[in-house]
């Protein structure tokens, strides 16, 4: 865990992790969520990029592994009796992309790299959550750490074969800035990540 918290501008608020806890169904709901849309992305960033083996290589395994998480997290949702309904994305992953530049080869440097945040955020808020959780989530969250911290190098790593060390260090300090401020502003529904209760 320590690259990925010297890697992140902040820490998960207290607040959130209480918010967390106050709505479990959703936590869950949201968790498959991001564990859908993680699949999608490396799948949408393969179809894009098929002259990038390493990249095709990397998302491939990726998205199985996002998708096998899935899979249990509608296992878990099924034990538990959670029902799945449709609910509104975070702003966070969007706020991230806004920042994304339009022209390649920035783009797809810039993509990865808000991968690789996602990635990051997402194993310290499974790692937040592990002590306050019930015996079977804590596990499972547990579980995750490993690969969620391994998506992060993953993403890390193709954004800097792509692009120049000075050029990842300048896009990850405009990106990390815009991650720390969704993280810690207010947000009127929770969400896996959200930043804390308006």
């Amino acid at each position: 865990m320590a690259p990925i918290r010297e890697f992140l501008p902040c820490a998960t608020p207290r607040a959130w992790i209480d918010w967390a806890l106050e709505h479990p169904e959703l936590l869950l709901v949201d968790h498959a969520n991001c564990e859908k849309k993680a699949a999608s992305t490396a799948l949408n960033l393969m179809y894009r990029y098929t002259d990038h083996p390493a990249l095709l290589n990397k998302l491939s395994r990726l998205a199985r592994e996002e998708l096998r998480h899935f899979e249990q997290v509608i296992a878990i949702m099924g034990r538990r009796g959670v029902d799945y309904p449709q609910i509104s994305a975070a702003r966070y992953a969007g706020g991230l992309r806004e920042q994304v530049r339009r022209n390649e080869p920035g783009r797809l440097v810039d993509t990865l790299l808000v991968g690789a945040i996602i990635e990051a955020r997402s194993c310290e808020r499974f790692a937040a959550l592990v002590p306050v959780l019930d015996a079977e989530l804590a596990e499972f969250y547990s579980s995750l750490l490993k690969s969620e911290s391994r998506h992060f190098q993953d993403y890390l790593k193709l954004a800097a074969a792509l692009g120049s060390a000075a050029e990842v260090e300048a896009r990850l300090a405009v990106l990390l800035e815009v991650e720390r401020e969704l993280i810690e502003s207010p947000d009127s529904e929770f969400r896996f990540h959200s930043g804390v209760p308006a």
